[in-house]
């Protein structure tokens, strides 16, 4: 029975790798190489295979295959990118991780609801999950976090923030592990395609055209209101199809703009 048991909790282990290989750790600018390679070995000793470097500034290095400590797997597969929209491309969900206080409210996580948000995404998704790591000295700007969905914070003690970047990436990935072997099938959010990041950066850029067509926008005094609606509905998680709808409400509002009529709250709704 005992042999029965391991294998049993061996299986239950393999189908949540396969979780994790649907996770994708993006490091943004890492300036010592030899956090590139602890990073690796933080991965790898929690499962996680899949790197993406955003303009590191060196690497390959023989100082990250070092600190890798076996980890040279992962450093070898690792894929290189000149920017954070590259390093996204093709991904469902994103992630970022900062310990900044923001002007601005953003859908933020711990690191446990941030691990088990990413497993039951994974095993619905069209494309991997990206968990991003900002610089060593200044993290991920504004811009970079605009381009994410959702934000984790690791409760550090207020009064010192320094968290090494190799740690913060062994905490996160601990967590994720952990959220594997707590439950063998992680439930999905919903059974509808979640919009991708590609499609929401479509749909700000849609958005804001059409705002600026109807008179509400001015992009010369542009303040913070873009901000404000991207972390409006990145609370919202849209799906696809109600990003699609929203697009084309806002070609509609496009439309009538472009035709001279006025846009009112109380017109009545299309027939079509």
């Amino acid at each position: 029975m005992k042999g029965v048991g391991y294998t049993l909790a061996l299986m239950v282990e393999l189908q949540g790798m396969e979780r994790l290989d649907d996770v994708i750790v993006v490091l943004v600018e890492t300036s010592h190489p030899g956090n590139i390679g602890a990073s690796a070995r933080a991965m790898k000793t929690m499962g996680l295979r899949r790197l993406r470097l955003v303009a590191p500034k060196r690497f390959p290095s023989a100082e990250a295959t070092e600190r890798a400590a076996g980890a040279d797997d992962i450093l070898y597969d690792a894929e290189v990118v000149g920017t954070l929209d590259e390093a996204l491309a093709g991904t469902a969900w994103a992630v970022a991780t900062s310990a900044r206080e923001r002007h601005l409210d953003w859908p933020m996580m711990e690191p446990h609801a941030c691990a088990e948000a990413l497993l039951a995404r994974a095993g619905e998704s069209a494309g991997p999950l990206a968990l991003v790591f900002g610089r060593e000295r200044s993290g991920l700007t504004n811009e970079e976090l605009d381009r994410c969905q959702s934000l984790v914070c690791i409760p550090t003690a207020p009064n010192y923030r320094s968290l090494n970047l190799a740690a913060a990436v062994q905490l996160l990935s601990y967590e994720l592990r952990k959220a594997v072997l707590d439950t063998a099938v992680v439930p999905p959010v919903t059974g509808r395609p979640l919009a991708t990041p590609v499609e929401l950066e479509g749909l700000y850029t849609h958005l804001e055209q059409a705002l600026e067509a109807i008179g509400y926008f001015d992009p010369a005094r542009p303040r913070l209101l873009m901000r404000r609606l991207r972390r409006l509905f990145a609370r919202a998680a849209l799906e696809r199809s109600e990003l699609n709808i929203l697009r084309g409400i806002l070609a509609a509002a496009e439309g009538r703009a472009d035709h001279g009529d006025p846009i009112r709250a109380d017109d009545p709704p299309s027939s079509g």
